[in-house]
């Protein structure tokens, strides 16, 4: 290539083509009735399989077939979400228990819950020099993809990497759930100390810690934290631990786990889907977006002044501009989203604790005035409610959590539910996911070289 312009105007040529050919005519969707994103036209995501492990509902379906809104509805393994922290009121190890229960179906007994953080405890160190040789050698400004990567490297680290057995899949997964606080927290502190020229804090996680506890010990440079801190931030990993078999990144482990690939991979696939900020990383969007309220908004007590520049997002003129009150609404729930409202409480609490009563305050205001607005905007009678995104950014940052940890929180507490789906799929040995594609284009015949003419 003779200079870097000339390369540039090469490269755009064939991104032009690129785009040209890849697409395709929209009406084709409708006309050939295509389940874009595999939902229905109403929205309902088209059934491709069946789960014991969570049932999510927003709505009832009459003997005429009419849906009617209901407030949403989350049960793991049969248990009502709300009597799940309801039991755990108090307790700073509420996750361990959901992921037992979520993994075996059972609520434990205490010398089972007592077992099992043993296990959880022990197996949470990474293995000699892993910190030092695979995350401090090459850090990321992306957590996310610290977590990938060091999913993939724990591959080596594994003498059966490829058996399937339950067994094996079993303690590879609660290896995978022990370790992402670590990975996680190891990832962050390197990318401070790389990028931002700052101390490099590594602590050891604490076999006898919960989960939720060792997270805050090992984030901080003095490992200190409150019983409410950890409550709270247990209760946070207890709400995001699980929700379907068709959110996308769990039906990503259900996808990849019917090739018969191996755990790591799955894992990696899943953790690839949560990344995406229409997924995984939509707290932080909330977090972006209240920040800009502040920012242009003079008096944030003032409903009528929050009211214009809500207005403002649906229009398409504040913000990033994309019509959306980000953590507002949802696919399946529209009067209410259960973990949103077991959260909004909790975030109460904290605030009222740590001194952040008025930001609490603005978050309420903009929920309530946001949900009126939206109904109108759109011209639609079905309610719409704040999903568990709109609360737990806000709760995050009052437990100082940096926000580049915001989406890698979500895979702390997810991994325990794709474990769930991937043992699942494995002891039903399903057949392998492939639906299908219409091909739309022409037929054509080949062209010798020299006739080619672009």
């Amino acid at each position: 290539m003779k200079d870097y312009a000339e390369f540039r105007k090469t490269v755009d040529k064939y991104v032009e083509m690129c785009d040209g050919s890849g697409r395709i005519d929209q009406s084709l969707y409708e006309k050939f009735d295509v389940k874009r994103g595999l939902r229905d036209s109403d929205g309902r995501g088209v059934l491709t399989g069946l789960t014991e492990i969570s049932d999510v509902s927003g709505f009832r379906t009459e003997a005429d077939g009419t849906r009617v809104p209901i407030p949403g509805e989350l049960y793991f393994q049969g248990y009502d979400v709300r009597q799940l922290v309801e039991g755990f009121r108090g307790s700073r190890h509420g996750f361990e228990e959901t992921i037992f229960l979520l993994l075996f179906g059972e609520l434990p007994t205490e010398t089972e819950l007592n077992e099992f953080m043993e296990i959880l405890g022990n197996l949470r160190p990474l293995p000699e020099n892993f910190n030092r040789d695979v995350i401090m050698k090459a850090p990321s400004r992306n957590i996310m993809n610290v977590l990938e990567r060091c999913v993939l490297t724990l591959y080596s680290y594994d003498e059966d990497p490829d058996n399937i057995s339950v067994k094996h899949v079993l303690g590879q997964s609660l290896s995978l759930i022990a370790r992402f606080p670590v990975i996680a927290a190891y990832g962050y502190q390197s990318y401070r100390h790389r990028y931002l020229d700052s101390s490099l804090i590594i602590h050891r996680p604490k076999a006898e810690l919960s989960t939720a506890e060792n997270i805050l010990r090992l984030l901080r440079s003095d490992p200190v934290f409150t019983d409410l801190e950890a409550e709270v931030l247990d209760i946070c990993l207890v709400l995001h631990a699980e929700h379907g078999g068709g959110n996308n990144s769990t039906f990503t482990t259900h996808v990849i786990s019917t090739t018969g690939t191996d755990t790591y991979s799955t894992v990696a696939g899943s953790l690839g889907s949560l990344k995406g900020p229409r997924h995984g990383g939509a707290n932080l969007k909330v977090q972006q977006m209240m920040a800009d309220l502040i920012a242009n908004v003079k008096d944030t007590e003032s409903d009528s002044q929050i009211k214009a520049y809500l207005t403002k997002l649906l229009n398409k003129e504040a913000f990033d501009r994309a019509g959306l009150i980000y953590g507002m609404g949802h696919a399946i729930y529209s009067i209410s989203d259960p973990r949103a409202e077991i959260l909004k409480e909790y975030a109460r609490l904290l605030s009222d604790a740590e001194g952040f009563k008025k930001e609490f305050e603005l978050y309420d205001r903009v929920e309530r005035l946001a949900k009126e607005l939206i109904m109108q905007h759109r011209d639609i009678k079905k309610p719409v409610c704040a999903n568990v995104d709109f609360y737990s950014g806000f709760v995050y940052s009052v437990l100082k959590i940096p926000v580049e940890l915001f989406t890698p929180m979500f895979a702390i507490a997810r991994i325990a539910g794709w474990s769930a789906h991937r043992i699942e799929e494995l002891v039903n040995k399903g057949k392998i996911i492939r639906p299908a594609y219409k091909y739309v284009g022409e037929h054509r015949e080949y062209l010798p070289m020299e006739e080619r003419n672009w």
